[in-house]
């Protein structure tokens, strides 16, 4: 299966670290110039310069995905300097205070999902625009395992994830037939720095998950970049609509 991504542009949401920046680094050690988007400019800007430095075409971009102006900016600007863009990960996210419903704070769920449901709206809008223009492209947003089941403390996450597989499902249909696939990848307790940031607040809380998962580990970003790639590679070239588990079996009991 050809798996390689040369003269194609990549345009990744949440880059600074994580997932976003597993999946960049692939999709240019997979051939793609990369635009890498995030909020924190510092970090962002480091990534890229990490990948142009070993000779692969990258750029920073500084971007809210809750502000649809700088969204649109964003995806211009990687436009401006590749002139066109192939496949996007929408993995921009962020979690929510573990808390009952009827104790959850409204600003925090305002914040989830200005964030996570409203980021990928705002974000596929303008990805669809572009490719929809060129007649080709495929975008992954990124769902979770909190996507497809319920977890008692995370309402506004779980709300705000279920609802991106609402928005790539419709998107799919809308596109399917011209020439653009929208699936979503839902990733389980992955090693990135906002499952250390959970274990460091609710250690019991996540020993437990951590525990329930039959691998008996938390995966890799890299386990999920090979995902996200697969899924925009020529290979996937008849799935769309599609929400792809990668969760070490969490969600088959």
């Amino acid at each position: 299966m050809n798996t390689s991504f040369e003269n194609q542009v990549a345009f990744v949401t949440g880059a600074a670290s994580g997932l976003g920046l597993a999946t960049a680094r692939a999709f240019a050690e997979a051939g793609a110039a990369v635009a890498l988007a995030d909020f924190d400019a510092h970090s962002v800007e480091a990534a890229a310069a990490e990948l142009t430095a070993s000779g692969q075409q990258a750029i920073a971009i500084r971007c809210d995905v809750a502000d649809e102006a700088s969204v649109a900016a964003a995806v211009a600007r990687t436009v401006e300097v590749f002139g066109r863009l192939d496949v996007a990960y929408n993995n921009a996210g962020v979690q929510a205070p573990v808390s009952e419903t009827a104790d959850a704070d409204s600003d925090e769920f305002d914040r989830v999902i200005a964030v996570n449901l409203r980021g990928v709206w705002n974000s596929m809008k303008y990805e669809l625009r572009q490719m929809r223009e060129q007649g080709t492209g495929v975008i992954v947003n990124c769902s979770s395992t909190g996507g497809v089941v319920g977890t008692a403390g995370l309402g506004a996450y779980n709300a705000s994830k279920h609802g991106v597989i609402g928005l790539t499902r419709s998107a799919s249909l809308e596109y399917a037939g011209q020439g653009i696939r929208v699936n979503a990848v839902c990733p389980g307790v992955i090693e990135t720095p906002m499952v250390t940031k959970a274990i460091e607040e609710v250690p019991e809380h996540m020993a437990r998950i951590i525990d329930s998962i039959p691998m008996k580990r938390a995966g890799r970003p890299e386990e999920i970049a090979s995902a996200v790639l697969w899924l925009c590679s020529a290979g996937a070239g008849f799935t769309t609509g599609q929400a792809m588990v990668v969760d070490g079996g969490f969600t088959v009991l």
